[in-house]
């Protein structure tokens, strides 16, 4: 079968188009025709080798992906069809997630165990199914589940224009909350806007801290009043954190899904005590909540914004553009 590869570490010229032998098909597993993959944030990361997982070469990349099943195997129980449209719940049980330490799906066909597969409603495109598990469940737990948000709350999000920030903003928005998003260049600025946030902060033109005191005011302790944001959504770390508690008021959250600059950053516990912040921990997604998703997908209330779809044979490009920042949204290859 036809699949996308790299054998050793590097940059997107290390990734091919070859050959691997069709899957086994144990028991309790089903056999996938692949229709689509998506990137993500790890991805080029994975290729790259700055992990520190172990990778098994040679390796096919992508985690997110949809398509139709082709087989069952001989204990499956639930009731599925051949050509019935699904996706992959890509955290396998006792192998992990697929494309970082067990192969990906950027190939024709995978197995999974029953337990990873998600039926994909009518009304919802292979392309759209394979953008959203990650992105989407991630925002979803975070947003939808963990953060209580409230309408007509003023949100914050770092990082807008990755995958978890757009799907993040389309959460707020449909909470009915007013929406800050940070990203970086004119036209990244300019497709936040169009994608619903009611302000934009251009991070290469403005220090967010700054754009907020001076459009929002400056949080107050005493006496309340409305200067800050009720909640900021800050999966980068890094430096980023200690201006990003500076935004939020009192009684406000920090939500915190990940930490692509850093994982060890140097706070102030002041604010935190200060201004009683809530420091809201949301790891991933479950199967279920990706299902949720999809659901609200066929009913066109949480589509997936997708930045571009691509051949297979382009997934290099598609990588270098993810490493270069152009993307907003989710880039998606088919197969």
């Amino acid at each position: 079968m036809k699949a996308a590869l790299f054998d050793s570490h590097g940059d997107p010229s290390a990734l091919y188009i070859g050959e691997r032998p069709m899957p086994d098909l144990p028991d309790a597993h089903i056999l996938i025709r692949v229709r689509a993959v998506a990137l993500n944030g790890f991805d080029p990361m994975m290729l790259e080798g700055s992990t520190g997982l172990k990778t098994p070469f040679p390796m096919v990349p992508c985690g997110d992906f949809a398509g139709t099943i082709e087989a069952l195997g001989n204990a499956v129980k639930g009731n599925w069809s051949k050509g019935q449209a699904v996706t992959g719940y890509p955290i396998l049980p006792e192998k992990g997630m697929m494309g970082e330490v067990t192969p990906g799906a950027a190939c024709e066909y995978v197995a999974i165990p029953e337990s990873c597969v998600v039926a994909v409603p009518d009304g919802v495109s292979h392309e759209e199914a394979a953008a959203m598990p990650v992105a989407y469940g991630t925002a979803y737990r975070m947003m939808a589940l963990r953060a209580g948000l409230k309408p007509g709350e003023r949100v914050l999000i770092l990082g807008a224009t990755g995958g978890v920030g757009v799907a993040a903003m389309q959460l707020a928005k449909n909470a009915d909350c007013e929406v800050i998003a940070c990203g970086t260049g004119a036209e990244k600025a300019a497709k936040l806007k169009e994608l619903g946030a009611d302000d934009v902060i251009d991070t290469g033109e403005e220090d967010f801290l700054s754009a907020i005191r001076s459009r929002y005011g400056k949080p107050a302790y005493y006496g309340g009043g409305n200067g800050g944001v009720d909640v900021l959504v800050n999966y980068i770390g890094g430096e980023t954190w200690v201006p990003g508690i500076k935004c939020v008021r009192k009684h406000g959250r920090i939500l915190v899904c990940g930490a692509t600059a850093g994982y060890d950053p140097k706070t102030d516990l002041r604010y935190i005590w200060s201004f009683e912040h809530s420091v809201i921990g949301s790891n991933g997604w479950s199967a279920q909540d990706q299902g949720d998703i999809l659901k609200l997908a066929a009913q066109d209330k949480l589509r997936p914004v997708l930045h571009a779809v691509r051949p297979i044979e382009d997934i290099a490009a598609a990588y270098q553009e993810l490493i270069d920042r152009k993307v907003v949204g989710k880039s998606v290859l088919t197969l």
